[in-house]
């Protein structure tokens, strides 16, 4: 097992994720919630905190946290209420949020993780559904400190991990999972660039072989996986040296400054703060009962590890190339409508690993924008498995393919790449070959047999390439053998 690479300390670390969900309108309100609109204009009096507004609870945020909540193996309550999580900040205009705290919908579930040499299973507390404040944004104005509440109720779910975690690597693998699984259960779009996806990481060492755990600091401002990891890795070393030093991990809220990679103080935090919770008193509680419970499990899709053990079975992939097909749901949608359609699991696998996954790199774009559908690539499988076309044709067309409407058929005849395999035509230009090469000939009816390549390479130079090379091999052996 991987582990931080010191003989005496060992860290400790627990992720709290929070998902923005991809519902309509917001958690508690019916408004629109849409990323990248005009600030302040995603707002209504009850997400402003005017009094006499009432809130209603958004029926999708109920059953997508259930859905999480199913697929991470989590207990799922029958009864839970909202309570209120009071603190005052310049983009939190109720001075609350309507969150849970001691009867949290999801509890008690887990994930396995794979890594290098090994898997691991890590236990998950709780996910609790929550809205979001809003957003302050520091550097517009040199003077003032502007608000945009767009984001303000917009549903979240924050899923807690146990404290199962040893090393960076690790974190990162299962924020991968967790962005995988609310990707194929199409509740959340995971990216964290964009603040739908953001983890913050509770990080501590101890002395290997304890049970104690050490002074925990909390990381924030981490806007990649590959952030989550550096962050976690730097505040490792940083708290073992000074422990090492002689000093004293401190509690601490830290954020990661992705310019000088290290961690910096956001503010001390001797006690954990007082949110004063209380029942939320205007909202009833969630009654999840058996037949919603059985509607929504009905709904769930296959999830990624259940998929890739199905495409080794049924496809007979290698394990590598199942995990890469069901690495995003969409790939793997697309796989499956490219085999069903051209029937050859083999060259659709080829095809998608290759040139598919190449053109979504080069472009930076997912698979839901690639330019070519299921139906005109089975097209061109058809092509090269009727051996109409070369190997090296059907590259050609697909690359043209990407710049024109044609089909695969009508690029094949535009780009004049169809293979010839009428008979007459194939029998008379091999003959015409080995009698044009009479010394060569009787070189390999001695023992030459390498002169094959030359007759097969004369025959398609002759035809200018149309000629369908394994033809012309059988062709070229029929008359030398």
């Amino acid at each position: 097992m991987n582990n931080i690479d010191h003989k005496d300390f060992e860290a400790v670390i627990g992720l709290e994720v929070h998902a923005q969900l991809l519902t309509q309108s917001k958690a508690f309100a019916p408004v629109a919630a849409q990323y990248g609109q005009a600030p302040n204009t995603q707002i209504s009096p009850l997400c402003l905190g005017h009094p006499g507004t009432l809130p209603l609870v958004n029926e999708n945020l109920i059953r997508y946290i259930i859905k999480m909540g199913l697929a991470t193996n989590c207990s799922i309550a029958p009864k839970s209420i909202f309570a209120r999580k009071n603190y005052f900040y310049p983009d939190l205009p109720k001075g609350y949020q309507i969150s849970q705290f001691e009867t949290p919908i999801c509890e008690g579930g887990y994930i396995d993780i794979e890594l290098e040499g090994y898997s691991k299973c890590i236990g998950i507390t709780r996910i609790h559904m929550e809205e979001d404040a809003g957003k302050s944004i520091h550097d517009q104005d040199p003077y003032n400190t502007l608000v945009d509440l767009n984001r303000a109720g917009t549903p979240l779910i924050e899923i807690v991990s146990e404290p199962d975690l040893r090393t960076p690597e690790e974190a990162y693998a299962y924020l991968s999972k967790i962005k995988q699984i609310v990707q194929y259960l199409e509740i959340c779009d995971g990216n964290m660039e964009e603040g739908s996806l953001r983890c913050d990481a509770n990080v501590s060492v101890r002395q290997r072989g304890s049970k104690k755990f050490g002074t925990r600091t909390e990381l924030k401002n981490m806007n990649s996986f590959r952030n989550v990891e550096k962050a976690i890795d730097f505040e490792i070393y940083r708290q073992i040296e000074l422990i090492e030093a002689g000093g004293k991990v401190v509690q601490q809220t830290l954020l990661w400054d992705t310019i000088k990679m290290e961690t910096r103080i956001m503010r001390s935090k001797e006690e954990a703060h007082d949110y004063r919770y209380f029942p939320e008193p205007d909202l009833p509680p969630i009654i999840v009962t058996n037949e919603l419970l059985d509607e929504i499990k009905a709904e769930l899709p296959e999830l990624a590890h259940i998929r890739q053990q199905r495409f080794v079975e049924q496809y007979h992939l290698s394990v590598i190339d199942a995990i890469t097909l069901t690495e995003n749901r969409y790939l793997a949608d697309f796989f499956e409508e490219l085999v069903s359609k051209s029937g050859q699991v083999k060259a659709s696998v080829s095809l998608v690993l290759s040139d598919v996954l190449r053109v979504l790199n080069e472009q930076s774009i997912t698979i839901q924008d690639f330019p070519l559908s299921a139906t005109r690539l089975a097209e061109l499988l058809d092509l090269r498995a009727s051996d109409k076309v070369s190997s090296t044709a059907k590259q050609t067309i697909f690359n043209a393919m990407l710049e024109q409407g044609c089909s695969a058929q009508e690029l094949a005849e535009k780009l004049n790449l169809l293979q010839v395999s009428d008979s007459n035509y194939m029998d008379d230009l091999v003959k015409q070959v080995i009698e044009a090469n009479p010394d060569e000939a009787a070189r390999y009816k001695e023992g030459k047999k390498q002169l094959m390549g030359f007759f097969v390479g004369q025959v398609m130079k002759a035809s200018k390439g149309k000629a369908n090379p394994k033809m012309a091999n059988e062709l070229v052996r029929k008359y030398l053998d």
